[in-house]
């Protein structure tokens, strides 16, 4: 190929490469895109690798939960009043409160304020009324008379005081006195006289002015295993765990009930552990529970005859696991109960590991033995101190987590 022919080449070459750009410049920057294909309703056909219309929806129908109301939040509601479901509780204060009792009117409730160091009462319409100006700073434990108008009053260095709510009237007693509790059908007051020497140990009754002070029961090297219980019917007045263990079983023993003039009763035999009771307003059975091995050692509720002449007879147990003290009487036939749930193994010999289980609520008709779930308190409270109106409409309790008192409607 001659020289020639070869710029020839070169420059058509240059030429054909500049016509090439340009063309690919036209077509990238200025050339209109094809338009879409057009597709008919109905068609159903659709460009490769694109995704079908969901078309228009329509308006979605408003669904309610089960056990709500509107809102759709998915949370049961609480009923007001208790019907065996989950059931709204009331805050009747603000701060934690001690040694609730209810009134002699059956509808007001009275209770020591450590904030301020007063005693309160609520009035039936919810308000707080001061029982006295005076204030009684570190009170440790209060016992109320039946009339809740006076109480025994123990502070933390010994000292002990009757106070006269009404009168607004003291009197000190013993400091070497403990275990305080008033008579039931009297303003006498029965306590532990706990001497230095465990030979000047005794049960004492005095007058709750202080007067007519008199011994009637040594209790000795024994003092603990007696506690004071004051029948209604002013019969027994303390059960003593004295009595030589029973046969058939480690944790079967006697209870010995305790009269005030040296009365030998028949024993109370129970099977367990841990004996706790609660007498009935009429005096004619006890409420009691005991922890042991048939029970899985958590604590179980019995019921049993218990005046002089029947003390001990139809005993049974009521199949609930809880402490008798977290129970109250409404009426000599109706018990209200609180129940922890999810109660484990060995609860009864440990019981300060689950005193913040929350509780249910139980009725017991004591006169057939039927037991009822009455309420799942709102918010899983521990429940304590329970009273009931003397209507029967309303139980009061503190919770455990806050100390405040609280309200369930039972009707």
């Amino acid at each position: 190929m001659s020289e020639r022919t070869k710029r020839l080449l070169v420059v058509i070459g240059f030429i054909a490469s500049v016509f090439g750009i340009g063309a690919a410049l036209y077509f990238v920057f200025f050339h209109a895109p094809v338009p879409p294909a057009t597709v008919s309703p109905g068609e159903g056909t659709t460009a490769t690798g694109t995704l079908p219309s969901s078309g228009t929806a329509g308006a979605r129908p408003a669904v309610t939960p089960t056990g709500t109301t509107g809102g759709g939040t998915g949370l049961p509601v609480a009923a007001p009043v208790a019907n065996g479901g989950l059931t709204a509780t009331t805050a009747i204060t603000e701060g934690a409160v001690s040694f609730p009792t209810l009134g002699a009117d059956g509808k007001t409730v009275s209770f020591y304020n450590a904030a301020d160091s007063k005693f309160y009462t609520v009035d039936k319409d919810g308000k707080l009324v001061l029982l006295s100006d005076k204030e009684f700073p570190d009170v440790s434990k209060a016992e109320w008379n039946k009339d809740s108008d006076k109480a025994v009053l123990e502070f933390p260095d010994g000292s002990n005081v009757v106070y006269d709510f009404t009168a607004e009237r003291q009197v000190s007693l013993p400091k070497h006195w403990e275990d305080f509790q008033f008579s039931p059908v009297s303003n006498e007051i029965e306590a532990k006289s706990m001497g230095v020497d465990p030979g000047n140990r005794w049960l004492v009754t005095t007058n709750d002015d202080g007067s007519n002070a008199k011994a009637f029961q040594a209790l000795g090297e024994n003092a603990s295993k007696v506690t004071v219980s004051w029948s209604p019917n002013d019969q027994v007045v303390a059960f003593s765990d004295t009595a030589e263990p029973l046969s058939g079983g480690l944790d079967r023993k006697t209870i010995l009930p305790v009269g005030m003039k040296g009365e030998n009763f028949r024993g109370l035999t129970v099977e367990g552990l841990g004996f706790l009771s609660k007498w009935s307003p009429n005096g004619k059975q006890l409420l009691y529970s005991v922890s042991g091995d048939y029970s899985n050692n958590m604590p179980l509720l019995w019921l049993v005859d218990a005046t002089p002449a029947t003390m001990g007879e139809n005993r049974h147990s009521l199949g609930l696991n809880t402490w008798a003290d977290k129970c109250s009487f409404s009426t000599s036939t109706v018990v209200y109960c609180a129940v922890p749930r999810n109660l484990p193994v060995n609860a009864g010999l440990k019981r300060g590991l689950y005193v913040a289980n929350p509780d249910s609520l139980y009725k017991i008709d004591t006169a057939t033995s039927k037991v009822t779930l009455v309420a799942i308190p709102d918010g899983d409270v521990t429940m304590e101190n329970l009273t009931v109106s003397s209507d029967g409409s309303s139980l009061y309790f503190t919770d455990q987590s806050d100390g405040t008192l609280q309200l369930i409607r039972l009707k």
